[in-house]
């Protein structure tokens, strides 16, 4: 008998990195997890197919900025050139090693042999098994049903502060589009960006009367996504995340936090349709994700996996492992992967036993069977945890041979056509991020960006009305797009991140104030009827996203009428 459904959600996202930068921060970011994360996630995938006959069931969000890239001849050609210099960079470790002069010269000698070997691996096959193009390989395998692929907004734009309904729309148009052109169908559910959610509002419009502004889902709705995620405390009510140390970017950040919310008395364990759109939202499980994302209670966070902060000074190979914690880097034991992929075996043996446990428990209490989602960033696999992608495989082999009769394992539109949701909940204004709120991406590092975003969103809003009909002159026509495409790439919720975290501090800041530059040398050149081509064909061959991008999604979207039920709401001016 079933005691349950799981359901395992992987996020993947980055940046636009094309022709912006290689190191530290630019391609080489999207090389490294493309080397570390997607391509070892793809092989897991095949290999549990073709070696086992066993479907993953996995649910694989992929943003549609992070798909144009992988699907980028430059950035393709690009890979197998960083994947050359990483592999000669082994090649002369091997020489090096052993060294009587160096301490412990064996060990590292079968660890530089041992980094060789597996990019070789991974080289080979990108290019022989996927021939160089990893998103036809994801299409593949959602066509066999072994993945479902969602879409999220276009560039991973921050949804909530967006000033305009007609912005807010051309995100998730110009994703799930995209994301139907890339992978062959069009995506059932979405990742709200940074999981970022808000409610419906009344506000003053410009004749003086109040409207109202729909609630994220209705947009969701309008593009025909059916579902999204969220977090546990969205769902649950208590205290918003934010006070746990992470594996990953989102750890080290100063928040102020929420004040802690009443039990809501939702859980977790099923889903719940929105009050305003049928559209219906997952919560990731606490006890389940905490198990994988904590760093200092997780699986990741165990001694003897592959440190991520230590790198050899000469090849910047990881020949370390974690140790403790409490390590100093210059401390840090040499890694063994035999001790570390053993450590895998029990990890995944304790999560199944785990995930039984948590949906019999709740079978025995409640007398109905339950769901455990979890969701993580897809590059905490391989990228931040190495041996992340292993236990990924681990897990759903143990789940497909061992406990087969007692969970089923499902992609989130799988489980949700089998047991669509008997509730409505309103859940608040939200997020993923440090504290469960917008402070990430709304704070006094940031604030100075959003006023730029919004009047860009007024201009181009502006600039549409002026072509409602679609104008016959050619290079007019590539300019609207272009200007598109800046329009999206600068309101990209990674550039406030960046700048929060101190990550890429400088890097995001010229990175958004240069899209914020080309959006204005297009939108004067449009303005002015005079149009550079050879101005204009610069910007294009550097941001070539979207490529059937249609400006007039940003035609302006007509004021709401406030529905009944908020009639009595005190109206906000925004």
């Amino acid at each position: 008998m079933s005691v349950g459904q799981f359901v395992f959600m992987l996020h993947s996202h980055l940046p636009y990195y094309r022709k912006a930068g290689m190191w530290p921060f630019g391609e080489e970011n999207l090389y490294e997890c493309m080397a570390e994360t997607y391509v070892p996630l793809l092989d897991a995938i095949s290999e549990l197919y073709e070696e086992d006959g066993i479907k993953a069931k996995l649910t694989i969000g992929i943003t549609p900025i992070l798909a144009e890239q992988l699907n980028d001849e430059h950035l393709q050609n690009g890979f197998v050139t960083y994947m050359d210099t990483r592999i000669k960079a082994a090649a002369e470790d091997i020489e090096r090693y052993p060294d009587p002069k160096v301490e412990h010269s064996q060990h590292l000698s079968y660890l530089a042999n041992f980094c060789y070997n597996h990019l070789n691996k991974i080289k080979d096959h990108f290019v022989n098994r996927y021939n160089k193009n990893l998103i036809a390989a994801f299409k593949k395998y959602q066509d066999l049903g072994c993945i479902e692929i969602t879409t999220s907004g276009a560039t991973h734009g921050f949804s909530p502060l967006l000033a305009t309904d007609n912005n807010l729309n051309a995100q998730f148009k110009v994703g799930s589009d995209t994301t139907k052109r890339l992978f062959g169908k069009k995506a059932k559910g979405c990742w709200l960006p940074e999981c970022a959610y808000r409610q419906g509002y009344q506000y003053v419009g410009k004749d003086g009367q109040r409207k109202w502004r729909p609630a994220i889902e209705v947009t969701l709705q309008n593009n025909d996504i059916q579902y999204f995620f969220t977090e546990s405390h969205v769902i649950e009510g208590g205290n918003s995340i934010g006070n746990r140390r992470v594996i990953g970017p989102y750890g080290n950040i100063e928040y102020i936090p929420l004040p802690e919310r009443a039990a809501t008395g939702y859980d977790t364990y099923s889903a719940y349709w929105l009050p305003d759109a049928q559209v219906a939202v997952m919560g990731r499980n606490d006890r389940a994700g905490y198990q994988v994302w904590s760093a200092a209670d997780g699986y990741p966070g165990d001694g003897v996996y592959r440190e991520f902060h230590k790198k050899d000074d000469k090849s910047g190979m990881h020949y370390w492992r974690i140790t403790s914690p409490k390590t100093d880097l210059g401390d840090k034991m040499l890694y063994d992967p035999v001790l570390a992929f053993n450590k895998v075996g029990e990890n995944s043996d304790h999560y199944t036993t785990m995930l039984y446990h948590l949906l019999n428990d709740y079978k025995k209490g409640t007398g109905k069977e339950g769901l455990v989602m979890v969701s993580f960033d897809t590059e905490l696999f391989g990228h931040w945890w190495f041996e992340g992608v292993e236990f990924i495989k681990q897990v759903i082999k143990k789940i497909n041979v061992y406990l087969k009769d007692d969970i089923q394992m499902m992609t989130a539109g799988e489980y949700l056509e089998a047991h669509p949701p008997k509730e409505a909940i309103q859940i608040p204004e939200s997020s993923w991020g440090a504290g469960g709120h917008f402070y990430v991406w709304m704070n006094h590092l940031t604030e100075w960006m959003w006023p730029i975003i919004h009047s860009c969103e007024k201009r181009i809003t502006e600039i549409a009305s002026k072509y409602e009909g679609k104008p016959s002159d050619s290079l007019l026509l590539r300019a609207l797009a272009q200007l598109s495409r800046e329009n999206l790439l600068l309101q990209s919720s990674d550039w406030p991140f960046l700048i929060t975290t101190w990550q890429a501090k400088d890097y995001a800041t010229d990175r958004f104030r240069e899209h914020v530059a080309r959006f204005e040398t297009i939108a004067d050149m449009i303005d002015s009827g005079c149009i550079d081509e050879g101005k204009l064909r610069e910007i294009e061959e550097i941001d070539n996203c979207f490529p059937d991008i249609d400006y007039r999604v940003y035609l302006p979207i007509e004021e709401g009428v406030i529905p009944q039920q908020a009639q009595k709401l005190k109206p906000l001016y925004v």
